[in-house]
């Protein structure tokens, strides 16, 4: 273990332009895409949460929010760029970064929220863990509900 974080801490920072293409590869891709969304619920479910506020209360609050989520997202962004700078190469930077602001990749960035709230109906709710307790007690006999 404290060898794995020698050569972590050995390991050479990304260059400039490996850290520029990485954030322009988490700024086009999948989670900058879904963010807006989750930002925009997670908004409305505050001001929800207030319905004796004045208009202009909630007007506030949209405001803190936008400000909050920008900020956010530009952390995320940054840190994931980072990530990106660090485990991907210039060349595999540069080819995926082309596509994610190619028209192609503009375009299944716009359909992917779409698509994923249409595969989530149509699939409805996931329980990875209830399914595969049912699964392991009907082969084991094991870790049945009661």
């Amino acid at each position: 273990m404290i060898l794995l974080y020698a050569l972590a801490l050995l390991a050479p920072d990304p260059t400039p332009e490996a850290l520029a293409l990485g954030t322009r590869l988490a700024e086009s891709g999948t989670l900058a895409a879904l963010l807006p969304m989750k930002i925009a619920q997670e908004t409305e479910e505050l001001v929800a949460e207030h319905p004796d506020w004045s208009d202009a209360d909630k007007a506030g609050l949209r405001a803190a929010a936008a400000e909050q989520g920008k900020a956010g997202v530009e952390r995320l962004m940054t840190a994931t760029g980072r990530a990106y700078a660090e485990k991907l190469s210039i060349e595999d930077l540069r080819v995926l970064v082309a596509f994610n602001e190619s028209e192609a990749g503009k375009r299944w960035r716009a359909a992917t929220p779409g698509v994923i709230a249409a595969a989530m109906t149509e699939v409805g709710a996931l329980d990875f863990k209830g399914d595969t307790r049912k699964a392991f007690c009907a082969r084991a006999g094991k870790g049945c509900a009661q």
